[in-house]
């Protein structure tokens, strides 16, 4: 397998954003009714995120290097304190039972994740190849926490996307082929500006870079 990195220009998306542009982002996704917690590494994100979800939950996430990196996958999955869906998920037959299938992971109580960029205007951008863990970050799940490191933060919505294009596929795309021996594919694409629910959508901006 050949693995294709990001060019050294684009490396420049892997670099934390400085306070002051964490701060601007902050602000643009509160004035956007979207709850902002800051982390100053993962280990505190991750007693963050856990602290979030009450006892019992069904917690639903998709595959994520900021939830594996940071610990929160594994304790979702091992604790006993939440219901974990992901390794009911992958228990189930996905013929027989892709209905089920479906609803469960459509809307959980809590859905746990990552997006791949924050702009400093307060939008959120993630990309996916399945499109799996958009429907519940859009509306279906009763709750959205996502762990994001600060190196994600972007000026706008162009920068954003160039971020995606040029640094995120290229790492996504290699990890894909190791581990399915698929490619991956900027294949759905989802671009929350507001949330007018109140409280139910959680950024945890980490100061540790997490994920790509």
């Amino acid at each position: 397998m050949t693995v294709v990195q990001p060019d050294l220009d684009s490396r420049r998306f892997a670099a934390p954003a400085e306070d002051a542009r964490v701060a601007r982002a902050a602000a643009a996704l509160e004035a956007n009714g979207i709850t902002v917690l800051r982390a100053p590494d993962s280990a505190a994100a991750k007693r963050i995120v856990l602290d979030l979800i009450p006892a019992g939950s069904q917690v639903y996430q998709g595959a994520s290097e900021s939830l594996e990196a940071s610990g929160i996958a594994d304790v979702i999955g091992t604790s006993g304190r939440y219901q974990p869906l992901r390794p009911l998920v992958f228990r189930m037959d996905r013929v027989t039972q892709a209905d089920e299938i479906r609803r469960l992971t459509a809307s959980p109580d809590v859905m746990l994740g990552s997006v791949h960029a924050v702009t400093e205007t307060g939008s959120l951008v993630a990309a996916s190849a399945s499109g799996s863990q958009l429907g519940p970050y859009v509306s279906g799940a009763g709750k959205v926490i996502l762990v994001v490191g600060t190196q994600k933060i972007v000026p706008d919505l162009e920068d954003a996307l160039r971020r995606i294009d040029e640094y995120v596929f290229p790492l996504e795309d290699a990890r894909a082929q190791a581990a399915y021996g698929l490619h991956s594919g900027v294949n759905k694409l989802l671009i929350v500006n507001r949330e007018l629910t109140a409280d139910r959508i959680t950024v945890v901006l980490c100061d540790e870079p997490l994920g790509f």
